[in-house]
């Protein structure tokens, strides 16, 4: 006869399709360890209500933990009847341990059981990508350090617009992944919320002592306090799946700049070879295929979060079948984020920046601001000043020289105040280090901000 939790009701057996249909085993068999732990800490509440004997829990967290060993170690032969984890975890138990087994599911349902597994999982796969980010963030650190006075085109529009250092740019996606993680940490607070105990949809009625729920299972710090919000919310799946979302359109504009920097046409940067591939037709082909798969993966990234919010969009209070689909768009979502940061963290880091080419791409148009905040420094209003040095591009334009060799008559016939000093202007490095307001590009704030984050990250794994 085959095993079901829910089968006394039923004179037919379920259609094979139907089954194939409705098991979800083969996906969320990965909840193997935290449904454990959360049936371990159950039966100590069952035995504390004094609904098992002591004998009775102790046989139950002994039968656990060998239904735990053979999932660690591989050797968990499924059957057909594994509906899902918590029917093969159950129906391995009692081969194990006996009858002893059908008390465990005692004034529990599946309901509290999968919103509790879901908790605990999504809770370690948060700090799992909280470190990967880490380690991201330490790759461009590094080249942020070596890299606090090399000079570089920035950008708007994709078009050069000042001078900045590559430090500066690496250390614009460390703050980019601090964000990601800061939301990683946060939602962790929210996913600490215990709704097992709450049953079905209505609580339980055995006087198992849910506040003693939270010293068994160390990761919640308080109780769902409404029990059809406890086994209808997945908020939290949300949370984090959003949260993944955006660390991969991050990881995304990271790569499209690592992708435009390291053609030809730019140069600025070199990837290693066993972060790039080649082509099958073209020997000389050296492409950014670590940097195109992380951009064109923040596309499923996206799609998970809003398959999970059109399926939680329409449902009922409490719990709906429908909610089974939370599960593999939180596993795909971190099975392609936990990989992708390792391939971005190792890319990063053994990147090789070329300073001449970076210097090579820079051009005193782009100093053109320099040139209009020293007119301000003269008393002439910025708009004023904007407008003049807008008509100084203009004519060095019709000539066909850079600024830097646009004649000092025609800058005296703009502004006639100006003298030959107008050409110390045109420094790259002087005007970088100009930027030297907190969180400019300055090398000097480069280097005070490279050595901030060397100790908040230190700080933040040691917490």
């Amino acid at each position: 006869m085959e095993h079901r939790l829910w089968g006394g009701r039923f004179s037919e057996p379920t259609a094979a399709e139907m089954r194939r249909f409705n098991d979800s085993f083969r996906f969320d068999a990965r909840l193997a360890e935290v449904d454990i732990a959360g049936s371990i800490a159950w039966a100590g509440a069952l035995a504390q209500a004094g609904l098992i004997s002591e004998v009775e829990r102790a046989d139950l967290v002994r039968g656990l933990e060998l239904v735990r060993a053979e999932f660690a170690n591989g050797t968990f032969v499924a059957t057909e009847g594994d509906e899902d984890i918590h029917t093969a975890v159950e129906r391995r138990l009692r081969e194990l341990i006996g009858d002893a087994a059908l008390k465990l599911h005692t004034g529990r349902s599946r309901n509290d059981q999968v919103a509790t597994d879901m908790r605990l999982y999504t809770i370690g796969i948060a700090r799992q990508l909280d470190r990967r980010l880490r380690d991201v963030q330490l790759a461009l650190l590094a080249q942020a350090e070596r890299h606090t006075d090399t000079l570089m085109p920035g950008y708007t529009h994709l078009q050069r617009a000042q001078p900045i250092t590559f430090g500066h740019w690496c250390l614009a996606y460390v703050e980019m992944f601090a964000r990601d993680r800061s939301r990683l940490r946060d939602a962790i607070t929210r996913m600490r919320v215990l709704p097992l105990g709450a049953g079905a949809l209505a609580g339980n009625s055995l006087g198992v002592e849910r506040e003693r729920l939270t010293e068994l299972l160390d990761e919640f710090d308080e109780l769902a306090a409404n029990s059809l919000d406890a086994v209808s919310d997945r908020d939290f799946v949300a949370e984090i799946l959003f949260a993944c979302a955006l660390i991969g359109v991050h990881l995304s504009r990271l790569a499209e700049d690592v992708i435009l920097y390291a053609s030809a046409e730019f140069g600025f940067v070199e990837l290693a070879d066993a972060y790039s591939t080649g082509s099958s037709l073209m020997p000389q082909k050296k492409n950014p295929d670590s940097m195109e798969l992380l951009r064109g993966k923040s596309g499923r990234l996206l799609g998970n979060l809003v398959a999970l919010l059109t399926v939680l969009k329409g449902l009922p209070l409490t719990y709906n079948k429908d909610m089974q689909e939370d599960k593999e768009p939180l596993f795909d979502s971190f099975d392609t984020l936990d990989l992708g940061l390792q391939v971005a963290a190792a890319a990063i880091a053994t990147m090789k920046a070329r300073p001449e080419r970076m210097a090579a791409a820079l051009d005193d148009a782009m100093l053109a601001t320099d040139l209009a905040d020293e007119l301000v420094r003269r008393g002439v209003p910025f708009r004023v000043a904007h407008g003049k040095v807008g008509q100084l591009v203009q004519r060095a334009l019709a000539l066909g020289v850079s600024l830097r060799h646009l004649p000092l008559s025609e800058y005296q016939a703009v502004e006639p105040a100006l003298d030959a000093s107008v050409y110390e202007i045109f420094n790259m490095a002087r005007s970088v280090a100009q930027k030297a307001s907190y969180g400019g590009t300055a090398p000097q704030r480069v280097r005070e901000q490279c050595s901030r984050w060397r100790e908040l990250l230190q700080e933040i794994d040691e917490a």
